[in-house]
């Protein structure tokens, strides 16, 4: 069964050509055979007019009629004499009719002279039919080769008048999943505005959910933000009580399970703020992508030396480009985050900052255990924390990671590293350079 529209469509029409040319085709045939014979026939009459004078000889083929055409005359004379078949023949009526011949049917026209004298000017049918078969499919060869230009235009048409419902599908696929603006109808055949209505009303009840959707994970951040502090202070507020060692290990635990929370909570409250009022590329402030990086740095090196990480970069170019400050050092920390939190005792995380045709270039590299390949597909989705997820991450940074990138109109891409002396994760972010406007250019907050 076929479920393509224009598959249908094409061999639906191209039915109904090839039927309707193989019925034309064969009216078309017999009306040409008729006429070829008849057009034979009125040979045999204009001969037997021009044998009316006796310059005919019997029994020849006639002069100035071609040899292939086989035509005859045959002189019976004034009484019948002769072989039988002669004879047979004097005993017809004049005019034109098919007898047998020495043993073969031929079309002959039988004329009496006014001096009684008669005579016929005969072909075999077998030529007769051979001629007007070969003129009828010579009248068939425009028919045949009109069939498949038919086709042709038709498979055209149709992709033709289908090109506005790809044009539509390629709008759809190639849109960010949080686009939902609706579809346009201006310049879109009626046949589709019932469908695009009905996608644009389904884009308006999906934002509609969205919205209560974020609305709901801000709100409840924000509402368990509150407790989860004050928890986090009691929990702190218990180093300083004599316990003993068991209790003290339990509340570490408490200590740990807290700040994972808060860090959630504070990962969701970003997302939400982002995806709330991502402000237009164009209209957000120039930010210097080298600075913004150095200062995020700059606040986990810290960290980095308390683990014995060696944090640092490898090249440095200045290059400016357009983003939300905020939004764009969450973006920073949280790749150094991740490289951080992955990449072992004594291990290095290179930072690199280039230009790479007219994109500034983040390439981030650590000595980890990278990410296993079945999960490079899905480590941006929210919540994901891949088939051996290690440390105490959220799930939600890359995934605010990758939104980020894509509200700046840019690219990120994730890749092992490996080789026979190092294994890690390389993650490239391709952003869009823009002018620089020292009076814009803002840091990082």
């Amino acid at each position: 069964m076929i479920r393509s529209l224009r598959g249908r469509l094409f061999l639906g029409l191209t039915a109904i050509i090839i039927l309707t040319g193989a019925t034309g085709g064969l009216l078309v045939y017999r009306w040409a055979f008729r006429e070829a014979a008849e057009l034979q026939d009125s040979v045999l009459i204009q001969l037997a007019s021009l044998a009316q004078n006796g310059s005919f000889s019997s029994g020849r083929p006639l002069l100035g009629v071609e040899e292939d055409t086989d035509v005859w005359l045959i002189e019976l004379g004034a009484t019948p004499r002769g072989p039988a078949d002669d004879r047979q023949l004097f005993g017809l009526k004049d005019g034109l009719q098919v007898v047998m011949r020495k043993g073969q049917p031929i079309r002959l026209l039988l004329r009496t002279r006014p001096d009684g004298s008669r005579f016929a000017v005969a072909q075999p049918t077998a030529v007769r039919d051979d001629t007007a078969r070969e003129m009828a499919f010579r009248t068939l060869l425009p028919i045949s080769a009109l069939i498949p230009c038919l086709m042709l235009v038709t498979a055209i048409v149709v992709a033709h008048s289908l090109r506005p419902m790809v044009r539509l599908a390629g709008n759809l696929d190639a849109r960010r999943a949080d686009d939902l603006t609706p579809l346009p109808q201006a310049g879109t055949p009626s046949e589709l505005h019932p469908f695009i209505h009905s996608i644009n009303g389904l884009l308006v009840r999906v934002g509609l959910l969205v919205d209560q959707q974020r609305r709901f994970v801000a709100d409840a951040a924000h509402e368990l933000r509150t407790p989860i502090t004050a928890l986090s202070l009691q929990a702190e507020n218990l180093g300083s009580v004599d316990l003993p060692e068991e209790a003290r290990g339990r509340v570490a635990a408490l200590k740990q399970g807290m700040q994972r929370t808060k860090h959630l909570l504070e990962q969701l409250l970003a997302l939400a703020r982002y995806e709330a009022a991502p402000a237009e590329r164009g209209e957000m402030p120039l930010i210097a992508l080298d600075s913004a990086v150095k200062q995020v740095v700059a606040d986990l090196l810290p960290q980095a030396l308390d683990r014995g990480i060696d944090l640092g970069f490898q090249l440095v170019e200045p290059h400016m480009v357009r983003g939300e400050p905020v939004m764009l050092a969450t973006m920073v920390r949280n790749l150094l985050d991740n490289a951080l939190r992955l990449t072992p005792r004594a291990g290095r995380i290179d930072i690199g900052i280039y230009r790479q045709d007219e994109a500034a270039i983040l390439q981030i590299e650590d000595t980890g255990p990278g990410i296993a390949s079945p999960d490079l597909e899905r480590i941006f989705e929210p919540f994901f924390r891949g088939s051996s997820p290690e440390g105490d991450g959220s799930g939600l940074g890359l995934s605010i990671v990758k939104r980020v990138v894509e509200g700046l109109a840019g690219e990120i891409a994730l890749e092992n590293i490996t080789g026979s002396d190092r294994s890690g994760l390389r993650v490239t972010v391709r952003l869009p350079l823009a002018a620089d406007r020292p009076n814009e250019v803002s840091g990082a907050a």
